[in-house]
């Protein structure tokens, strides 16, 4: 197993529960229901590649660098991606508009993550 990856899937799991317990009790208050499912669903995205992070991990001792790139498009999908969502939901906490500089980046974290799985499947071609 990989420390890094491991670490990783860690911080980012953690981040999610927080986040997660974050939007159910607090942010409720201060965003409206449109806002507070599109947090819900940064957190259900960050939640899938974390697990995800943790699969790579077990295959992480074969040194295949498919599975280096799955991990490094999966953690810059979650940042991208989810990281997005979280600011998208808070644009009206806000003061000025973050929607207009956050909102394009969403679907380049969509495409790591795809790109992420597609390196986990050619890794998983390429194994004996």
């Amino acid at each position: 197993m990989n420390k890094k990856i491991i670490l990783t899937a860690a911080f980012f799991g953690a981040l999610a529960v927080i986040l997660g317990a974050f939007g159910a009790h607090s942010l409720k208050n201060l965003v409206d229901t449109y806002s507070l499912s599109i947090w819900q669903k940064g957190v259900e995205y960050q939640f899938y590649h974390t697990f995800a992070l943790l699969y790579l991990s077990t295959f992480a001792r074969y040194k295949n660098k498919l599975i280096v790139l799955a991990f490094t498009f999966f953690t810059a999908g979650i940042l991208l991606f989810s990281g997005s969502l979280y600011l998208l939901a808070l644009k009206d906490v806000f003061t000025s508009s973050i929607a207009q500089y956050v909102g394009p980046v969403t679907p380049l974290g969509g495409l790591c993550f795809v790109i992420g799985w597609v390196c986990l499947f050619l890794a998983a071609l390429k194994d004996k």
